[in-house]
């Protein structure tokens, strides 16, 4: 049994190093254009929306609670990347769409952060980067992305 959790926590160890060369590597195609990561993210939330977006909902694809998603969002409709708008199904309700400021960046951050992921399992063979994508799929509770 020892064997097996010095394993894990190897693994554990691995993960982390794996997410900061990645996180690092997007930090710096980031800056230039000003951008935290929870911004970053957040319009990758709404670009991946079929139409806008409720705020509630990029609330829970952040992690965070509804007021601090509002922060997020202020941030990047300050910088014309997103416009809210009523909800038409429910006046009370607020959605996001990404204007085409946003979805231009959008698009830059998505090669951008194709070439962080590459610069991390560029080296993997597709046979292996196949087969890790379905581990981390298995144990990310998400399924397959």
């Amino acid at each position: 049994m020892r064997h097996v959790d010095e394993t894990t926590g190897q693994i554990a160890d691995l993960l982390m190093q794996v997410t900061r060369r990645i996180r690092a590597s997007s930090t710096a195609e980031l800056a230039p254009v000003g951008l935290t990561h929870a911004q970053s993210r957040a319009l990758r939330i709404v670009a991946r929306a079929d139409g806008p977006i409720r705020m509630t909902d990029i609330a829970h694809g952040l992690g965070i609670v509804p007021r601090a998603a509002t922060t997020v969002v202020d941030a990047l409709e300050e910088a014309a990347l997103v416009r809210r708008g009523a909800d038409s199904a429910d006046r009370r309700a607020t959605v996001v769409s990404l204007t085409a400021k946003g979805r231009r960046l959008r698009e830059r951050l998505a090669e951008a952060r194709l070439r962080a992921a590459e610069s991390v399992v560029g080296e993997l063979s597709a046979t292996d980067q196949q087969e890790l994508h379905r581990l981390l799929s298995a144990i990310s509770g998400k399924g397959a992305l």
